[in-house]
């Protein structure tokens, strides 16, 4: 079960689970700017507050201006409703990260594309002349019209949440050292064992090879969710059993599953706070209290040897012949974080 991953009709089925800053760094432009035309002369219309030395042409996005208290980029778009006090002004802002990259603020860009257009291009040359590496972008949602501006100017999608998408854009030019996309979906599977040595099983909805077998309720982690406690949870949703955490007995790591991501399942031992048993009707079929023999007994687990091996770790665990990994809330030095350390203290 742990070494089958199918997608049907909307439901993903891999393994034992199936589921439907810091200071701104100073941005100007100077008689040697960039992207620079021409400057303008006397005649050339002016907005409140600038004059027209501090003005620079940057093509046919329309001007950019030198700010200098906010140490950034103003840009002045062409798109104007009136002549002269009519230009809209578009500022970018950034900031330096500890990897001598920037990250530019996504609150702050530009509403106008044109604006936008100008002041990345004008930043992405002083950054270049300042030795930079990497450049975080993010647009949010309502500011999509700029992701296309952003990958003409040659930055990369990396990954996208709901609400943004994070382009990236690496000057050097040696291969990009920039930390890759998520690569990993995290699961866990809860192994519930009561007194009676009867396991709490469940039968899944899903059209796939598992939907007929009783299994452990497994799923996948929230966002900032501990393992163990994403465990205990998917326990509750799926049986509405209340459990707490014993120890972790084993991890599956395996590759190229759902969107060709790697996927590693959590295998952790709970002990049932209660046995009243109340489905979620959404994904489960049917969910009891098995005996263990019946349980490990189905055909499909006497055929699946990586499976079996797992179950074989829980029952160990459970009849204290293995002792697992237990958590541990540890803080580390290197970033003065509070975290959970697994391991196995049994010889002290």
């Amino acid at each position: 079960m742990l070494s089958m991953t199918a997608t049907i009709n909307g439901w993903q089925c891999s393994g034992f689970h199936c589921k439907q800053y810091a200071r701104m760094p100073e941005i100007s432009l100077t008689s040697r700017g960039f992207l620079k035309v021409g400057t303008l002369d006397s005649k050339t219309p002016t907005t409140a507050g600038l004059n027209s030395s501090a003005l620079t042409y940057v093509g046919d996005y329309g001007y950019a201006s030198r700010n200098m208290n906010r140490g950034g980029i103003h840009v002045v778009s062409p798109d104007l409703s009136s002549p002269s006090p009519g230009f809209a002004v578009g500022f970018l802002e950034a900031f330096d990260d500890e990897y001598d990259g920037v990250i530019i603020d996504p609150n702050k860009l530009p509403s106008s594309a044109n604006a936008f257009a100008s002041a990345l291009r004008a930043a992405l040359s002083k950054w270049k002349l300042k030795g930079r590496k990497g450049i975080w972008l993010k647009i949010l949602s309502e500011q999509v019209d700029l992701v296309p501006i952003a990958i003409k100017e040659g930055f990369q999608y990396h990954h996208a949440e709901p609400g943004y998408v994070m382009l990236t854009y690496w000057i050097p030019d040696y291969p990009c050292m920039l930390p890759a996309s998520p690569s990993h979906q995290i699961g866990v599977g809860g192994f519930v064992i009561n007194d009676k040595k009867e396991v709490l099983a469940v039968k899944e909805k899903c059209p796939c090879n598992c939907s007929n077998v009783w299994k452990m309720p497994t799923g996948y982690i929230n966002k900032s969710e501990d393992i163990f406690c994403g465990a205990m949870r998917e326990v509750k949703e799926e049986t509405g059993v209340d459990t707490s955490f014993l120890k972790m007995v084993a991890f599956r790591h395996a590759h190229m599953l759902a969107f060709d991501k790697s996927d590693i399942l959590f295998v952790c031992m709970l002990r049932p706070l209660s046995y009243e048993i109340a489905i979620d009707e959404k994904e489960i079929q049917a969910a009891m209290w098995m005996p263990l023999d019946e349980f490990v007994g189905q055909p499909f687990y006497e055929e699946d040897h990586l499976s079996r091996k797992v179950i074989g770790a829980c029952v160990a665990a459970y009849e204290d012949r293995y002792s697992g990994f237990t958590a541990h809330e540890l803080t580390s030095k290197l970033d003065g974080q509070s975290s959970l350390l697994y391991y196995d203290c049994s010889s002290g």
